[in-house]
């Protein structure tokens, strides 16, 4: 791959401040999410994945996009947004929600960030919702600015994550407890720290907060924690699978409710305040869901990577759902998947097969997450 800038499709896809030093640090290959390269590739995926869970690594996520919202009511826009309950939310919190539409689908399952009282980011998964707010806000008669802050996120996750922290921030930073933020600086380098990411694992989210020193921040990160063993990486498909995090588009979209992914935690339907999409989730919630995600583990030999279409998943003879996300488990030696099927099939140990790229395979519905259920590993403190 070239290095000097000439990779790509054209200026319509954004690089991140990291993209060079990604390039000298090993990417491969690149996919595109939210309109910006990712890097998807620093050789064995496998590798990537012990590296992550038995040391730490280190991810160029700067695709995970910002929407701020400010303003003094802030707040109440934001809770209009989604059907969690953010009254207790404090400045200082993180939070994973939902976005919803007026139907209840689920637009996007970003974490939210409270900065300030009136001052609040949403770290996207993949899909616009700067556009939905910017239009919702035309119609919500509420005082709020939206728009997209310069910021660039990075992860660093995995169990020696705290010790590069620590190598980076100090001592003190290993008292930022899970799903909390602070503010920092790294040699004059402006930045919001998080005890958040998208792994399972302990881990920490590092928001740059100017982008012309993107290349200076992923090289004083590397260098502190080269002793440590941090490596450059990429988002684990394996790790995130077995955390049972999902995916948007893939195991979540537009037409997919909370309470079709068991994420009835994340809808409140008795707080006072309004949201889109409310009467269509108290509808949803009091007649039920045909359909529910469940755990798979699939039989046969190991899968070469994650799948690339929906697998059809039958039963009987007759199909019943699909297949959203699967890959071989190395640790757990097994082929897991997520799948969205039929409600009368979702108890575990219910036997389906499904249909991959190689043909029918036998499968059985199990609990998940595959691994750690409790989360325990990513809320434990350091």
């Amino acid at each position: 791959m070239d290095q000097s800038g000439d990779f790509g499709f054209g200026t319509q896809i954004r690089k991140s401040p990291y993209f060079d030093a990604t390039v000298r640090w090993g990417a491969k290959a690149f996919s595109v999410y939210n309109h910006m390269y990712i890097p998807r590739d620093f050789g064995d995926p496998e590798q990537n994945f012990w590296n992550l869970v038995n040391d730490a690594i280190l991810c160029d996520v700067a695709v995970e996009r910002q929407v701020e919202v400010t303003g003094p009511d802030a707040f109440r826009f934001i809770q209009m947004l989604t059907p969690r309950d953010l009254s207790k939310m404090a400045v200082g919190q993180c939070k994973y929600v939902m976005i919803t539409n007026a139907a209840g689908g689920i637009l996007n399952d970003p974490i939210l960030l409270r900065l300030e009282e009136n001052r609040f980011w949403l770290s996207l998964a993949d899909s616009d919702i700067l556009l939905w707010a910017q239009g919702v806000a035309v119609f919500a008669g509420m005082d709020v600015m939206i728009g997209e802050p310069d910021v660039s996120p990075l992860q660093l996750q995995g169990p020696k994550s705290g010790e590069v922290m620590k190598a980076l921030f100090g001592e003190s930073i290993l008292d930022l407890r899970y799903y909390w933020l602070r503010k920092a600086d790294l040699d004059g380098i402006p930045l919001i720290v998080s005890r958040t990411g998208w792994s399972s694992e302990l881990g920490y989210e590092i928001y740059l907060q100017d982008g012309s020193r993107g290349d200076e921040l992923w090289e004083k990160v590397m260098t502190a924690g080269k002793p440590i063993g941090l490596k450059p990486g990429h988002t684990s498909s394996i790790r995130r699978i077995e955390g049972g995090m999902l995916s948007y588009h893939a195991d979540a979209d537009i037409h997919t409710n909370p309470y079709e992914l068991g994420l009835d935690r994340l809808v409140n339907l008795d707080m006072d305040a309004d949201f889109i999409g409310k009467e269509a989730l108290r509808r949803i919630r009091d007649e039920g869901v045909s359909r529910k995600q469940v755990g798979l583990v699939i039989e046969g030999t190991a899968l070469k990577g994650p799948n690339t279409t929906f697998w059809p998943v039958h039963r009987n003879g007759a199909e019943i759902g699909k297949v959203t996300s699967a890959v071989y488990s190395p640790r757990l030696k097994q082929n897991i998947a997520l799948a969205m099927i039929q409600t009368e099939f979702e108890p575990i140990g219910t036997e389906v097969e499904v249909v991959t790229t190689s043909g029918a395979t036998q499968a059985v519905v199990v609990e998940r997450p595959f691994y750690d259920p409790k989360k325990s590993l990513a809320a434990a403190s350091r």
